[in-house]
């Protein structure tokens, strides 16, 4: 029986809950399907900085880079009210997540927006502009750009003045691109490159590098669309994007637009992978900590994240595909979490909705 090593880190907010309901998931399709997942929990975000001091430690890094893949709950806190948000902006809890990108050199992200049969009526849009439903991916370039580039705060003759850098190189973005297109030849075969080159020269070098790389895919329809148009498009008429390729600022906006687009962020899987399978594996939406604890969190995303893991960094597309059909069995059979819930469903927590999952796998 194959054996596979999980790093699992749970995180802060309703990260634990939400884990704990993939990994219920996950263990009934490796009964079903002939495999074992072996899990090790690793701390992260406000959770390590209240054991270590820092929101990621070179332990924890280590131990990731050994796993076959990462699956991880959510991080931070409220930057209110939290302690965690008084420290430096490089000790707080979203910089153990920047730092584990990096340090794992995870620069393809892949953020699904699906619209489900059953959830046209949360979906905010028109039913005329809904049509027969939406199916994109996004994929957005993850360690490179302004999030990563040098920055400072300085005082100019009594001014404060911050500055951030945005910096792309050729290869960064030709690895991004040529993933992009290897996703898109096994969909529809489309692919959006979205920058702001009339603007910035980042975008300029992004378009140029984007179009050579097109030239190795013939059968891959290339467009592009610069990042104001598509923020339009995506709620003027969303079905017609495929795969949509872009840098880390405006794919970090845009897949968040298109989350909403589907109706709640509480379902939206999303992969962040390396140049070989090993990948980590996220829900969208954030650690909600008003909720956490009350067993009302979504954990839809979370399951759906897991199966991106079956499928991209374990080949077990037959658990991956019994996994989410588990997922649209449960919502065609009337039931919702709080997030989704429409007129004549059930509604059921965070725990129900798990076991509901893993009964239909």
């Amino acid at each position: 029986m194959a054996r596979y090593k999980i790093a699992v880190i749970p995180g802060d907010g309703i990260g634990p809950e939400i884990v704990a309901e993939a990994r219920k998931v996950l263990d009934a399709a490796g009964e079903k399907f002939g495999f074992v997942l072996d899990y090790q929990e690793l701390l992260m975000g406000g959770a390590s900085i209240d054991v270590h001091g820092v929101p990621l430690t070179d332990e924890t890094i280590a131990a990731a880079k050994s796993s076959d893949a990462v699956l991880m709950g959510s991080i931070g806190g409220d930057a209110k009210t939290s302690p965690w948000y008084q420290l430096e902006p490089s000790k707080r809890p979203e910089a153990g997540l920047l730092k584990i990108r990096k340090s794992l050199n995870l620069f393809a992200n892949l953020r699904p927006a699906y619209l489900y049969e059953e959830l046209k009526q949360a979906c905010p849009l028109r039913d005329e502009v809904i049509g027969e439903g939406f199916d994109m991916m996004i994929m957005r370039e993850l360690t490179g750009g302004l999030y990563f580039g040098e920055r400072r705060t300085v005082e100019e003759n009594g001014v404060r003045k911050a500055i951030d850098t945005l910096t792309y190189d050729e290869n960064e973005i030709r690895r991004i691109a040529r993933r992009g297109f290897d996703i898109a030849r096994k969909r529809r075969k489309k692919v959006t490159s979205v920058d702001k080159a009339n603007v910035l020269d980042s975008s300029r070098l992004w378009r140029a590098v984007v179009d050579e790389v097109s030239a190795d895919y013939p059968d891959v329809e290339l467009e592009h669309m610069l990042v104001d148009n598509c923020a339009m498009q995506l709620v003027r008429d969303p079905k017609q994007f495929d795969v949509i390729l872009t840098e880390n600022m405006f794919g970090d906006i845009l897949s968040d637009e298109a989350s909403m687009v589907t109706g709640s962020i509480g379902m939206l899987a999303s992969a962040s992978l390396n140049e070989t399978k090993f990948g980590l594996y996220e829900p969208s939406h954030g650690s909600a900590p008003d909720i956490a604890g009350k067993d009302i969190a979504n954990p839809i995303a979370t399951i759906l994240s897991a199966a991106m893991m079956l499928r991209f960094s374990l080949d077990l597309d037959e658990a991956a595909d019994a996994v989410e059909k588990a997922v649209k069995q449960v919502l065609k059979d009337g039931y919702r979490t709080g997030d989704i819930l429409s007129p004549g469903c059930t509604r059921v927590g965070c725990q129900e909705m798990g076991d509901l999952i893993r009964e239909r796998i």
